[in-house]
């Protein structure tokens, strides 16, 4: 019988970071749970990332996580945007790292290619397969949908990173 991983999928975001939860055993894909984590954008930026650490911290806390797939920041036009999204995405590492845990990255278009089969895929397309993958899923918002993506890419990807990993 095959081990059962529990993945925590994290969609980082200052506002909202989306996090989703999924079983892998063997081949079978379970979904565990999913939501978003919000900061006060009426906060200060310190105050804002001090939310996210410990919701974050929460999430971990409840759901006992195996590993951890976060996506990777894609740089934007506003320089200042992406360097708000880099802060929030450290908390995204930071969390699970402080408690032990494996933490894979993920670029937006590996996610997307795993899950639907095109880099480019729209939001859309990408809910859509992940409630093919995950019947039982039904993620309120995309940040949550996106976070159950880039799990599920882990799920996909985690054991010819492992063996990359050796060599």
């Amino acid at each position: 019988m095959s081990e059962r991983i529990r993945i925590l999928g994290l969609d980082p975001g200052l506002r909202n970071t989306g996090w989703g939860v999924i079983t892998i055993e063997g081949t079978k894909l379970s979904y565990v749970a999913c939501g978003v984590v919000t900061s006060d954008g009426d906060l200060d930026l310190a105050l804002r990332l001090k939310q996210l650490h410990d919701r974050l911290t929460d999430v971990v806390a409840t759901w006992t996580p195996d590993e951890v797939a976060v996506e990777e920041t894609f740089v934007n036009k506003d320089a200042q945007a992406t360097l708000k999204l880099g802060q929030a995405r450290a908390m995204s590492l930071l969390v699970p790292a402080l408690h032990g845990l494996p933490v894979a990255e993920y670029g937006a278009n590996q996610v997307k290619k795993t899950v639907v089969g095109v880099g480019h895929a729209e939001k859309g397309q990408v809910l859509a397969m992940v409630k093919v993958l995950l019947p039982k899923a039904d993620p309120k918002k995309a940040d949550a949908a996106d976070a159950l993506a880039i799990a599920i890419a882990h799920a996909h990807h985690r054991k010819a990173r492992a063996l990359a990993a050796k060599f």
